[in-house]
């Protein structure tokens, strides 16, 4: 029986995770990104290598595509992680409009080993004054300005 071509990205992102640990750069995390069944690109977790708390594996992987790609708009394509996306990647995703997530491990599973990112949905759900992080507008009048220069602009592209 022909294996199948989702199992087959699924275990380079995992791969990836995998090496990841083994050449000591970071967290067991993977990500393929995959167009009409051709590698688009991959990435692991680049967190510690880069000092960057941003390079999660798929931002990282959504990042190469983009610019392989040369759009913002990954629609067409699939993202393949070798863990559920935290709620930053989730939402990378969504922007990035890809058309389909595959995952292996699930949130559960990381937070069993130290990934635990179920405080940051709690913290969602809850109202600003509430938020373990204070956040405070201020300047909002100025900043209004700006988006109604947006607005009128014939030059703005919607995303």
């Amino acid at each position: 029986m022909e294996e199948n071509v989702h199992h087959q990205f699924m275990r380079m992102a995992i791969s990836y995770s995998k090496s990841n640990i083994l050449d000591g750069l970071g967290g067991p995390f993977g990500a393929v990104i995959v167009k009409n069944n051709v590698i688009i690109a991959a990435s692991q977790n680049l967190v510690l290598s880069t000092n960057d708390p941003t390079a999660h594996a798929e931002i990282s992987a959504i990042r190469k595509a983009c610019q392989i790609l040369k759009t913002y708009d990954l629609s067409s394509c699939i993202i393949y992680t070798s863990c559920e996306p935290c709620p930053m990647c989730l939402g990378a995703i969504y922007w990035a409009r890809l058309d389909k997530i595959y995952y292996a491990n699930t949130k559960h599973d990381a937070a069993e080993i130290g990934f635990d990112d179920h405080f940051i949905y709690e913290e969602l759900e809850l109202v600003k004054e509430q938020r373990q992080l204070p956040s405070e507008q201020i300047l909002g009048d100025e900043a209004k300005v700006v988006f109604d220069l947006w607005v009128q602009s014939e030059r703005k592209m919607h995303y």
